[in-house]
């Protein structure tokens, strides 16, 4: 053992060791370790909330077009009485498309439930469940365009890219389930934004949505691609350990995010080989429930599909699952008949999950989201149809901490603007982060110099909804 040298004074030994400390800060922040990288990154393991949430997961209904609010949830009398008069007061100044006269629901409306929320006949199994929904139908936006509304619905920009709310979820709290992403969005759609509704932006890229199948294809095509799934267990280990041994190699020099979440994901591709075709198999599930969500029909097939195998994510510890029903709601004519095949493809299904939902004893921490990226006219476009309506437009929340049998929000006589307890949606986000255990406000990530968050410098919580 030598003697330590006694020119060596503390201040020298700062000075010179000061570069390994900082090497081993970096080698942290790079998750270089194999420890690491196996287990998904430090990104994605479960993290405390701000405050104890309502809600543990959520599932996002998003019906890509635009549902009418005053064809669906929002009746409005008057609409009916003044069916071919000019609108009593001023349009937008900037509208999407000309519109005419004021044009009357073609739909029945009636009160439901104990709580008496009126819903249009094109929902005979949502109107059953009203008791469990909490309206919102003073919401409204900022985008008439699909793209913006698109964008602001799913990141809250319609401007710049910014994270999704899925990704900001995954950030914010991780996931419960290391062998399945924390955010699966179910046949997105690749237009209007494409990517980028379920994209991470500046966030860690492993907390991006992964996307299962696409719009074009049906939900019983959509799957998870698996690393040579034929191959021996053994094998792809081997073959996987090389491939990352070069990419470690490669991280060093370049210090890449996305990298890093390339190989996070190789890992974690490799690891759901085990559970996700269990998760997946919707038709290892009873008769009964294969009909409650209505699987043994035509029209509902495809998106009961989609809502059963987001409940089986989110059974399985999956953050934050989207079924979207795209892009089938934008009826600038023929609303009648469109809007009526719609709701005919969508209604049992999501019926089906609440009432799944319930009896596993779920919906008590999960929160059922519903909604499109704006409303319609109730002017007429073309004599049979409404255009995008960005100022007034209906959303609805189930479970995870919010009232039942609740609405919120006030429009006016026509349903064209939201005129009392108005929603932006980045105090929907700010509202749906709340229920979630998270602070709009402290969920941030630093970027470009500054801080940034989901709902930029607003949004308000909308404590009226909370039960």
């Amino acid at each position: 053992m030598h003697d330590p040298d006694p020119s060596l004074s503390r201040r020298t030994l700062l000075q010179t060791s000061a570069c390994g400390f900082g090497a081993l800060a970096m080698r942290h922040l790079l998750g270089l370790d194999r420890a690491g990288d196996a287990r998904g990154g430090d990104d994605v393991l479960p993290k405390a909330p701000h405050f104890p949430p309502r809600a543990k997961r959520m599932v996002f209904l998003f019906m890509h077009g635009g549902p009418s609010q005053v064809d669906t949830f929002d009746w409005k009398p008057l609409l009916q009485r003044d069916h071919g008069k000019p609108l009593p007061f001023p349009k937008p100044r900037v509208q999407f498309a000309e519109t005419g006269n004021l044009m009357a629901s073609p739909f029945r409306f009636a009160r439901h439930g104990q709580s008496g929320q009126w819903v249009s006949e094109l929902f005979p199994h949502l109107a059953r469940c009203v008791d469990q929904l909490c309206f919102v139908k003073g919401l409204h936006g900022s985008n008439d365009a699909h793209g913006g509304a698109l964008l602001k619905l799913h990141t809250g920009s319609d401007t710049f890219v910014r994270p999704s709310l899925g990704s900001w979820l995954l950030y914010g709290l991780g996931t419960e389930n290391q062998n399945l992403p924390g955010f699966v969005s179910i046949c997105p759609t690749l237009g209007h934004g494409g990517v980028t509704n379920w994209g991470s932006a500046f966030l860690p890229a492993i907390t991006q949505g992964t996307p299962l199948g696409n719009a074009s294809v049906s939900a019983k095509q959509a799957s998870l691609n698996h690393l040579h799934s034929t191959l021996p267990r053994d094998h792809q280990r081997a073959q996987l350990d090389l491939v990352q041994q070069l990419n470690h190699e490669h991280l060093r020099d370049r210090g890449d995010d996305v990298l890093q979440a390339r190989m996070q994901s190789f890992e974690l591709a490799f690891r759901m080989q085990l559970e996700a075709p269990g998760v997946l198999d919707v038709d290892a599930e009873s008769p009964a429930v294969r009909r409650l969500y209505g699987l043994d029909e035509a029209r509902t097939e495809n998106f009961g599909r989609q809502c059963l195998m987001a409940r089986r994510l989110l059974e399985a510890g999956v953050r934050f699952v989207q079924c979207s029903h795209s892009y089938k709601w934008d009826q600038h004519s023929d609303l009648e008949k469109d809007h009526r095949k719609n709701a005919g493809e969508v209604d049992q299904p999501i019926a089906g999950l609440l009432t799944d939902l319930q009896q596993r004893g779920l919906l008590e921490d999960t929160l059922v989201w519903w909604g499109g990226e704006f409303g319609r006219t109730p002017t007429s476009e073309g004599g049979s149809g409404r255009d995008h309506d960005p100022h007034a437009f209906t959303h609805f929340l189930a479970g995870g901490g919010v009232k039942q049998g609740f609405s919120y929000g006030i429009t006016d006589d026509y349903g064209y603007y939201a005129t009392a307890e108005k929603m932006h949606l980045h105090d929907l986000h700010a509202t749906i982060l709340h229920l979630l255990g998270l602070d709009h406000e402290r969920l941030t990530c630093r970027h470009a110099g500054r801080d940034f968050r989901l709902t930029d410098v607003e949004g308000k919580v909308a404590s009226a909804l909370l039960a």
